[in-house]
This record gives C-alpha cells, sequence and structure tokens, in this order.
C-alpha cells in the first residue's frame, strides 16, 4: 500500500528532495547523473550517547545482532542479498547514530531497501545469536586493545568527557558485553527502531519519486509510527585539562591531546576545520613539516575533528619512540602555542581555504559521499547549502575569525593530554 506524504522541500536546482512520510520517515535524496549506482543509507538516532553506563555498548551489539538473521531471511542469505548483485552491504555505530548502507547498480534498488527494512525492522534477535555474537564483539574489543593507536582515541575521549557517555567506548568494555542480556537489546529496538527517529537518505541515479515508490512496496511507509520521543542526550562538559600516561609494551609511544570545542550547528565549525587542515591535514601542514620532516620524531602526526549535536572535539596525534616522546609533545605543543598567539598569516590563510574548498569539493564527487552529507544534515538539523554556498562560507573565513579560533580552542593549556606506551 502506497501511503500519501508530506509534500516534499526541494531544491530544484541542485537535484536534492526532501520528504517526511505520515508514520514519521524522513526520506532524502540527492539525483546525481553520470553513475549507474545508488548509495542507499538509514540512520537511527540512537547509540553509545544515549546509552546507560552498565549496558555501555549495547547500539554496537544490536547493530550486529541484527545481522543474524530475520523473519524472512538467515544470516548467509542476508550476507548474500547483495553481494550476489554486485552490491554491499554495511553497518556502524556512531557516538550519536546507529546506521545500515548500501551501494548496489541502480536496478538493484529495490533489494536494497527490502534487505535493510528486514534488518531494522524484523530481526529476529535470538538468545542463541546473542551468544554467537557477544563471542564476535569481544574479539573486535580484543582488537582494539591490540590496536594502540586506536586504543589511545578511547583513553583519550574518556579522560576528556569523564564520566559522560561520549566518553564511553562504542563497543562497550568487556564486562558490560558479556553482561549484556537479550532483554537488554530487544529494549532498545522497540524504544528506538521507529520512523520518526530514523533518516533515510539515497544518492546517485534515482529520482525521489521512484524512491519513495520503492520505499512503499518494501513496506517502510507501513511501519507504525511507534514512540516518537526523542532519546535523551545529556549535554555534555569536558573535564578540567590534565595529563595522562598509560604504561604498556611496545615499540612506540601513542599521544593524543585535544580540547572540546563547538557542536555541528556553530557557525565556528568551518574557522575550526581551515585550522585543523593548516595545523596537521595533510604533508603540506605545521605539525608534518616540523615534527616529521625537519625533526624526524615521528613517522605518522596529524589532526582530528568531530561534531556532535551538542558539542564537539579537536585534538593531535602523533605516535613516536618512547625517548623522543617529550621532545615531540614539546613540538606538538610549541605550534599550539604559537597559533593561539599569533593567529595565522593571511598568505598561509589564503592556502588552507583553497585546500579546504578542495577537499570539500572532492570528498562529494561519490553517490556514498552525498548520501552521507544529506543524512548528516537532517540529523543535526541544519538547512541544505548547495555547494558553491558551502565554499563562499569557506571563503568568508577572515584572519579575525581564524585567529579566535586559534585563541580560544588551541591553547596547549586547554589540551587533555593522554599518551600509551612504554616510559623511556
Amino acid at each position: 500500500m502506497n501511503t500519501p506524504a508530506v509534500p516534499s522541500i526541494a531544491a530544484p536546482e541542485t537535484g536534492v528532495q526532501r520528504t517526511v512520510l505520515p508514520n514519521g520517515l524522513t526520506v532524502l535524496s540527492e539525483f546525481y547523473p553520470g553513475v549507474r549506482s545508488v548509495a542507499l543509507g538509514a540512520w537511527v538516532r540512537a547509540a553509545s550517547v544515549h546509552e546507560a553506563r552498565e549496558v555501555m555498548g549495547v547500539s554496537h551489539l544490536l547493530e550486529h545482532l541484527v545481522f543474524k538473521g530475520t523473519e524472512r531471511r538467515s544470516a548467509h542469505a542476508l550476507a548474500l542479498s547483495l553481494e550476489s548483485l554486485g552490491g554491499s552491504l554495511d553497518a556502524y555505530t556512531s557516538r550519536e547514530h546507529t546506521s545500515f548502507q548500501a551501494r548496489v547498480l541502480d536496478e538493484h534498488l529495490p533489494e536494497a531497501a527490502d534487505v535493510m527494512f528486514d534488518l531494522m525492522f524484523r530481526p529476529l534477535l535470538r538468545a542463541e545469536d546473542l551468544k554467537l555474537e557477544r563471542k564476535v564483539v569481544l574479539e573486535e574489543i580484543s582488537m582494539v586493545e591490540d590496536t594502540p593507536d586506536d586504543l589511545v582515541f578511547d583513553l583519550h575521549n574518556e579522560a576528556l568527557w569523564g564520566a559522560h557517555p561520549l566518553g564511553y567506548s562504542i563497543l562497550g568494555t568487556r564486562d558490560t558485553v558479556a553482561a549484556m542480556k537479550l532483554d537488554d537489546l530487544r529494549a532498545l529496538h522497540a524504544r528506538a527502531y521507529h520512523p520518526p527517529h530514523v533518516v533515510v537518505s539515497a544518492a546517485g541515479n534515482v529520482t525521489h519519486e521512484h524512491l519513495l515508490e520503492v520505499l512503499a512496496d518494501a513496506g517502510w511507509a507501513d511501519l507504525p509510527r511507534g514512540d516518537d520521543t526523542p532519546l535523551e542526550e545529556a549535554a555534555a562538559a569536558a573535564q578540567a585539562p590534565g595529563v595522562r600516561h598509560v604504561q604498556r609494551d611496545g615499540a612506540q609511544c601513542h599521544v593524543v591531546l585535544g580540547s572540546a570545542t563547538v557542536p555541528h550547528r556553530d557557525a565556528r565549525r568551518f574557522a575550526l576545520m581551515l585550522v585543523d587542515t593548516l595545523l596537521g591535514g595533510g604533508m603540506s601542514s605545521r605539525l608534518f613539516q616540523k615534527v616529521r620532516e625537519e625533526l624526524g620524531l615521528a613517522y605518522s602526526v596529524y589532526t582530528f575533528q568531530s561534531f556532535h549535536s551538542l558539542s564537539g572535539a579537536h585534538g593531535v596525534y602523533l605516535g613516536t619512540a618512547p625517548d623522543t616522546r617529550a621532545a615531540a609533545l614539546a613540538t606538538v605543543q610549541a605550534e599550539l602555542r604559537r597559533l593561539a598567539d599569533e593567529g595565522i598569516p593571511e598568505k598561509e590563510l589564503a592556502q588552507g581555504r583553497q585546500q579546504l574548498k578542495g577537499q570539500i569539493t572532492l570528498g562529494l564527487e561519490s553517490p556514498s559521499a552525498r548520501m552521507y552529507r544529506l543524512a548528516s544534515l537532517e540529523l543535526y538539523r541544519e538547512p541544505f547549502r548547495p555547494l558553491d554556498e558551502v565554499l563562499r562560507s569557506v571563503d568568508a573565513i577572515d584572519g579575525a575569525a581564524a585567529r579566535a579560533a586559534c585563541a580560544e580552542f588551541f591553547g596547549p593549556d586547554r589540551q587533555t593530554v593522554v599518551s600509551l606506551g612504554p616510559t623511556a
């Protein structure tokens, strides 16, 4: 049955359209000519930031468990469903959302929509499957523990955010995963997997009208509205800056230093991205040139950013030998002090604008990237802006805006420092 839809909010010049179905499901699409594929994704507004500490990792474990079988498909049938057509099916859990995605030829969009509907809304969630998948997730935790340049980020998040769920491990801990009950997963599914909490995004060789028809035929439009109360997310306050070292055998010491910044919707986000690019966003960046090329103190050194609904963070990662850890960290901190005190010269700022605009533009040259962009705008409740308008926002970042971002967020005294590895 094709349920009538709320009228679309369209931007015809871009090919982007948005529809909210009567049951609360939000559907976005972007027609992207010149390809024969479609990227289809669905995001659930439920993830680690919404979890209680005693069930840390429940969102991620549920994401795993739905792949173990549905009312109509076995686990093997799910694995085969799109791969046999040359497509792909995947999922991930982030801090704020759980996502399921498919990439298929345009002619196979109905199969993708049908499989994703099965996964998300008709999983069996059996006790015997939980017993098996629990072992898989425990192995995933072990893999992170054996990968220090991954583990150090979890340790830094914990140090930066303290008891707030932003400091939790998305995978959970050995104790929480081992203690997880089937009722915990079923309760999360019953609470969150309803149309008002779901955003569907598609990009590629697909019209909005066809996407709506495909989703209706697969059953998405007929889902009951369910509980539409948003899951609670507490405002986060970063802990006071500090220094923590975790002793561990190994050939390298892995260091992350960073601080809280701004939410996704904050206008200062672009200035932060620009500073981040110039500081550690590539081979030409200050940290790469100073720490690696000039001083030879690290093979890997880079910056990172994350923006959430109510908060954000930035930081620097470097991996260095134990006996050069102090020198490498001091070099990074000196660059941060230089940024905070001096800002960025106009010549360097102009180069950074060009670099950031190129990264944004090149990053959108695939259906999957455009699918992610549409979903992100909806999830963070931002209006769609054509690419040229976004690039004008980058061009508008002047020296004063960059200096303000540098002074407020990049001072070395603001940073929480966590290192993992042997001492010299």
